[in-house]
């Protein structure tokens, strides 16, 4: 999330903000394949992923805050490109940064939107896990 928000604010390559967050301290302890997934993924498809989000948004994007932009982003990304994770283990991580890093109130706008999100992203998954 802290990547996607420097590429956000700032419009800065993928590679330098790697770099700069492979420096900081504790990313020994992190999954370093998938913070590549999530970082240059998200990025790459962050114009197709806009265009889903957008109908399930009450606001413009460019009002969105940085954090939470961020976290549909890589939400949604994951959603859709890992479906190794269950829906709700990526919908409840996106919470609980939501809650650390975005404003009063902004994790449940965040549930709710990727809540949606994931409705027609993980359609198969969602149907199955109401069946049983």
């Amino acid at each position: 999330m802290q990547g996607l928000y420097q590429w956000l604010l700032n419009n800065e390559d993928a590679g330098v903000i790697e770099a700069h967050l492979r420096e900081a301290h504790g990313f020994d302890k992190a999954d370093a394949a998938h913070f590549d997934a999530l970082l240059y993924g998200t990025i790459k498809q962050a114009p197709a992923l806009r265009t889903e989000l957008l109908p399930l948004i009450d606001r413009p994007l460019n009002l969105l805050s940085p954090i939470e932009h961020a976290i549909l982003l890589i939400g949604a990304f994951e959603l859709k490109n890992h479906i190794e994770i269950p829906y709700k283990v990526v919908i409840n991580e996106a919470v609980e940064l939501a809650k650390s890093f975005g404003g009063i109130d902004g994790h449940k706008y965040v549930n709710g939107v990727l809540d949606k999100f994931a409705a027609k992203a993980r359609e198969v998954e969602i149907s199955a896990a109401r069946q049983s």
